[in-house]
C-alpha cells in the first residue's frame, strides 16, 4: 500500500513524455499518495491518458496547462496549488522513467526528519548515461557550489528531490527566471542563499533508449547556453551576497 501524507506530495511535471509516463505515474502511485502530474502543454495524447487514469484513482490528480511553459513553470504551478491545499513539501521527479520511484518513501522520510532542508538526489549513473552529459554536469556542480560558498550541494541538476513549498515559491515569485531547463540548478542555489540546507541522498538514474520508450528534450546548444547565462547571473548574485555568505560560513 502506498504511504499517504497531508504534508508531502509527489509532483511530476510532464511534457510530451510518450507512453513511459504511465509507467512512471503508476510506479509513483505504488509508493505514495497523493501524486500530482502537471502536463505542460503536451501534444502527444498523454494529457488525455493521464486524465483518464486520474478518473479511476483518487490518489492521482492531473493538471493540464494549455501551452508549454517549461519545467520550472510547471513546477511553480504545482507549488501554488499545493500551497492552497496546505501541503508543505513536494518531491519532484521526471515523467520519463529516469528517476527511482521506489526511493520516494526514503526521500520523504528524510524531509520529515529535516523539515528545514531540501533533500537532493545525487545521481548514481549506470552504463546508459551519456558520457558527455555526465562530464558536463560536473561543471554545473562546481559553479553551483562556488555560488553557494560550498554549502554542500551534492548535485545541482538531478531533479529527483524534495523542496519546501513556501521557500521555493518565494524564490520563484521573486524573479522571472528558472522557468525552463535552468530550474533545477537555480532552485538549489537560491534556496541555499536563503539558508535552506541540502541533505544529499544517492539515487540511481536510468537513461532509457528510444526502443525502451525513452524521450529526451535536451538540446546541447540551447540548454547549455541557458545554463551559461544562468550561472552568469548567479555569480553576480553571489558576489552581492558574499559578505552574508561568509558570515554564515564561519558561524
Amino acid at each position: 500500500m502506498p504511504q499517504t501524507s497531508t504534508s508531502h506530495l509527489v509532483l511530476i511535471p510532464s511534457y510530451n513524455p510518450g507512453e513511459q509516463v504511465y509507467a512512471t505515474v503508476r510506479a509513483a502511485r505504488r509508493q505514495w499518495t497523493p501524486v500530482w502530474v502537471v502536463v505542460d502543454g503536451s501534444r502527444d495524447g498523454t494529457a488525455e491518458g493521464l486524465q483518464a487514469m486520474a478518473q479511476e484513482d483518487e490518489g492521482l490528480r492531473v493538471f493540464v496547462l494549455p501551452e508549454n511553459a517549461g519545467k520550472g513553470a510547471a513546477v511553480l504551478y504545482g507549488l501554488d496549488r499545493a500551497a492552497e491545499l496546505g501541503f508543505g513539501y513536494v518531491l519532484t521527479m521526471d515523467s520519463d522513467g529516469q528517476h527511482p520511484a521506489d526511493l520516494i518513501p526514503a526521500f520523504m522520510a528524510a524531509s520529515m526528519q529535516s523539515p528545514d532542508a531540501m533533500v537532493l538526489g545525487v545521481p548514481v549513473f549506470d552504463a546508459s548515461a551519456p558520457s558527455l552529459r555526465v562530464k558536463g554536469r560536473k561543471i554545473s556542480n562546481w559553479w553551483a557550489n562556488l555560488e553557494t560558498l560550498w554549502a554542500g550541494i551534492g548535485d545541482s541538476l538531478y531533479g529527483f528531490r524534495v523542496y519546501p513549498v513556501d521557500a521555493l515559491r518565494q524564490v520563484m515569485h521573486g524573479q522571472h527566471w528558472m522557468r525552463r531547463f535552468d530550474f533545477d540548478p537555480e532552485a538549489v542555489v537560491r534556496l541555499a542563499w536563503r539558508g535552506v540546507r541540502p541533505v544529499n541522498l544517492p539515487a540511481p538514474v536510468k537513461y532509457l533508449r528510444a526502443d525502451e520508450g525513452g524521450v529526451s528534450h535536451f538540446n546541447y546548444l540551447r540548454d547549455n547556453t541557458l545554463l551559461t547565462w544562468m550561472h552568469t547571473r548567479l555569480m553576480i548574485g553571489f558576489l552581492l551576497r558574499l559578505p552574508l555568505l561568509l558570515v554564515r560560513k564561519i558561524k
